[in-house]
């Protein structure tokens, strides 16, 4: 996601991108919430989800709810992967209330909405080779998305703060992204990355198939690679942050123990998985995030629909329909190519809306 809430982010943000913006300016922006929605909604949905899920992945290590498999509707599952596969495709159908239930949106982009989906969904059930690349492609499209996630919330914290749009925003962009797939590169879940490559092996391109034999045998020369630049990057994060502050430009407080808590989890987890949950901890944190985001923004439309009649009505709206996808796509029997191929459409399209739907980079904040 290119950074959830990027058009309400940019769009209210100071407009001096270059430089400390000027004392009236900067009075208004701090006089702003610092919160996105509110104190209790923001830590329960947007700043706590990385220390819970962490929390939750250790509570379950070695319990037969993540080790106990059972057998439904034909597919063997345990308990704490039906929870976190449903969640993590009900989170991706979300975007649709944002895509196509939003009409404001929905008018600017009619052939992206209708015509793209059912010309990416032909060519994937019509071809293994564009099937087995769009697998892939959904593979590290999510790693990149899931950095921008925390990217767009850290950004807005800042601009709550009253820092100036341009200011460490670059700096921002690029911690993120060696937060979440630093470790993934450098650490223990590599190689459960990287074997989605396999699947080109079926279709006739062994040098591709091989991707995760050779990221292995390189796998120390990346560790040192991610360490070494990750180390130089951060200390000069952390001195261009000392440098704002004695400009008057501290950073959010909220952005701060955002990127501390999302940045340690994902190196426990991904770097070392220590308790054998990083895919639950890690897409648990990043479906509950986007869940509550959508619908923190989707939640008065969604009460129009039903005419106010309660809040209760218009979230049952919301949620019922995302996760009866979510448990029908994790239960999906992946011989019906089909209904696969629609399940790796709804997750190409939740990547490409959001990425023009909410883009920081375009300012549509």
């Amino acid at each position: 996601m290119a950074g959830p809430l990027a058009a309400r982010a940019e769009a209210e943000a100071l407009p001096d991108a270059g430089s400390i913006a000027p004392a009236r300016e900067v009075s208004e922006a701090r006089a702003r919430s610092p919160y996105i929605v509110g104190p209790v909604y923001d830590w329960a949905f947007f700043l706590l989800p990385p220390l819970l899920a962490l929390g939750l992945g250790i509570a379950i290590s070695g319990t037969s709810f993540s080790d106990a498999s059972f057998r439904l509707f034909g597919q063997e599952k345990t308990g704490a992967g039906l929870l976190v596969g449903s969640l993590i495709h009900a989170h991706l159908v979300a975007v649709f209330f944002r895509s196509h239930g939003n009409p404001a949106i929905f008018r600017l982009y009619p052939l992206r909405f209708l015509l793209v989906p059912v010309l990416a969904w032909a060519a994937i059930r019509g071809s293994v080779v564009v099937a087995a690349a769009a697998t892939v492609l959904a593979t590290f499209w999510d790693v990149w998305h899931s950095g921008l996630q925390t990217f767009g919330f850290a950004r807005i914290y800042d601009r709550n703060r009253g820092s100036p749009p341009e200011s460490a925003r670059r700096l921002d962009f690029w911690l993120n992204h060696l937060l979440y797939a630093g470790p993934i590169l450098a650490g223990a879940t590599m190689l459960d990355h990287f074997q989605s490559f396999e699947v080109f092996g079926d279709v006739g391109l062994p040098w591709l198939a091989s991707v995760p034999a050779r990221m292995t045998a390189t796998h120390r020369a990346w560790t040192l690679g991610v360490l070494g630049v990750g180390s130089v990057f951060l200390a000069f994060y952390v001195l261009t942050a000392v440098r704002l502050a004695r400009r008057g430009q501290p950073p959010s407080f909220h952005k701060v123990f955002l990127l501390v808590t999302t940045g340690a989890c994902s190196i426990y987890t991904w770097g070392f998985n220590s308790w054998g949950e990083a895919f639950f901890i890690m897409n648990l944190t990043h479906a509950v995030q986007y869940l509550a985001l959508v619908w923190a923004q989707e939640r008065g439309r969604i009460r129009e629909r039903v005419r106010g009649r309660s809040a209760g009505l218009a979230l049952a709206l919301f949620l019922m329909p995302v996760i009866a996808y979510g448990v029908g796509a994790e239960l999906l029997d992946p011989d019906l190519e089909s209904l696969y191929a629609l399940t790796l459409v709804v997750s190409l399209m939740h990547f490409w809306y959001d990425g023009f739907i909410w883009s920081v980079a375009r300012r549509q904040v």
